[in-house]
């Protein structure tokens, strides 16, 4: 499966277009990571707690919606757009969204 975040395949043909995939994972942050988080922010560095929680997210909703468009035939997904954002109380939970259009191209 070809993902991309363009509206086109440079070279290829895009011969049948299937429609929007997409999905979101929403992931509660835990207090002992948020915990050490704040203490890198405070002393600087990378928190690499939350890259990771972040990274598997997005790769989970790329996997998802590789899925849907197989399903639905398609051997691409165009367009992909990948969003970020805190939601719940105070900002607790983190939601990823992958969302792009599922395509055949020859």
């Amino acid at each position: 499966m070809l993902l991309t975040t363009t509206s086109t395949i440079q070279g290829k043909e895009i011969e049948q277009y299937y429609g929007l995939v997409s999905y979101e994972t929403i992931i509660g942050a835990n207090i002992f990571r948020d915990f050490l988080a704040g203490v890198r922010d405070i002393v600087g560095g990378r928190s690499g707690s939350y890259e990771e929680v972040l990274k598997k997210a997005k790769e989970e909703c790329l996997r998802e919606i590789s899925a849907q468009a197989l399903a639905m035939g398609a051997n691409a997904i165009i367009g992909i757009d990948l969003d970020y954002e805190t939601v719940g109380n105070g900002g607790s939970m983190l939601m990823v969204t992958a969302a792009g259009t599922a395509v055949r191209f020859i």
